[in-house]
């Protein structure tokens, strides 16, 4: 096999569609994430949930705690530009208000709202109006009885939580959701999905829950949910950051990017730098990424600060500097270029030159289109 494959095979699922995204069976794996405003603050969420968009995200989950925060959702969905998904708990009446307000999903445990003729109010308004249900369990918040019959969350007690709340859709002939089993702990939550994913066909939405700030939660996230993906588990994901929520989006994508199952911007190849480099790659990097946030076409661009790797990893790039004294080696598409980058302002320079490989690129594809 070559290492340009892809030699991950993926779970089959059965495919839902939340608003016009379709998640599960052959569908890209969606990318979402939580607003963390108050939900009765519409400026400020529809304001976090258009720049959690603009990040990439395919769907944004919001709480809706009270009615209130329902009536204050219906207008937060008018000018959402992605699917919303609401988080709701323990009231059915909050979810049958924002199945009303046209809500693209609905997050709530069937067996946590109560009654027999509530839960079947909820499943038949969602039903009724194509709406898919998340079925959500963290290892945080188990039954009482499932910490006293295992001691403690284990991977055994996520999943029979999970299927007591799908029987309960299955009893309801529903077949149009999702299943989650999040932990904090890294192995409990692998553990679990590896478990649900043999035991139901529904897709499974990723996620190590609380995983902890920036830095540690984005690896926490990375191992969890690379060691599931790499196996084929998982249909969407979010990664649950105590930070902004357009950075749960990014580290994400750098996920799926990673493993080359999807791919969105520019996939960067830079040294870690060292006494051999001809400019300041650290600083350049820091600049690119600045500079470059706004690129959604999928792209890879080394940036090498001396000629030992630099030619090398040109060669697998669609642009290239390789690190020389005072003046840089350019390539574009593997090929070394007659263009010289200064070494005083590769930011500036490299810059320029994506920008017009971008221009190139879809002045070709316009003119592929005219053929």
């Amino acid at each position: 096999m070559s290492y340009a494959e892809n030699p991950i095979k993926r779970r089959q699922s059965t495919q839902i569609k939340v608003g016009n995204v379709l998640i599960g069976g052959d569908a890209p794996i969606a990318v979402q994430s939580m607003t963390n405003t108050k939900t009765t603050d519409v400026e400020a969420t529809v304001a976090q949930i258009q720049a959690i968009a603009k990040a990439g995200a395919d769907l944004v989950r919001v709480s809706v705690p009270t009615m209130e925060a329902a009536e204050a959702f219906k207008l937060i969905k008018q000018q959402s530009p992605i699917p919303l998904v609401a988080d709701i708990h323990f009231d059915y009446r909050i979810a049958l208000k924002v199945a009303e307000y046209g809500v693209d999903c609905l997050r709530i445990n069937p067996g946590n709202i109560g009654r027999e003729d509530r839960i079947r109010s909820v499943v038949e308004a969602a039903r009724d109006k194509n709406i898919p249900i998340r079925i959500g369990v963290n290892g945080g918040s188990l039954e009482a009885d499932l910490q006293e019959k295992y001691g403690e969350p284990t991977p055994e007690a996520l999943v029979e939580s999970a299927m007591r709340h799908v029987d309960i859709l299955d009893r309801l002939n529903f077949d149009q959701f999702k299943v989650s089993v999040k932990a904090s702990d890294v192995f409990l939550a692998v553990g679990a999905y590896r478990l649900l994913a043999k035991q139901i066909k529904q897709p499974l939405h990723l996620g190590i829950t609380e995983a902890g700030g920036a830095r540690a939660g984005a690896v926490k996230s990375a191992i969890g949910l690379g060691m599931l993906l790499s196996e084929g588990i998982g249909d969407t994901l979010r990664i649950s950051l105590a930070a902004d929520p357009v950075e749960e989006v990014k580290v994400g994508f750098d996920i799926l990017k990673s493993l080359r199952i999807r791919s969105r911007g520019i996939n960067f190849i830079a040294c870690p730098s060292c006494s051999r480099q001809e400019f300041d790659v650290i600083k350049t990097m820091n600049e690119l990424e600045q500079r470059l946030e706004d690129v959604v076409d999928p792209m890879t661009v080394s940036v090498i600060g001396c000629v030992v790797n630099g030619p090398g990893e040109a060669l697998i790039s669609d642009l290239g500097v390789a690190g020389a004294n005072r003046m840089s080696g350019f390539y574009l598409k593997g090929q070394r270029q007659k263009l010289r980058i200064d070494n005083n302002n590769v930011a500036e320079q490299l810059e320029a030159q994506v920008r017009l490989y971008l221009e190139e690129q879809k002045r070709l594809i316009e003119i592929k289109q005219l053929d």
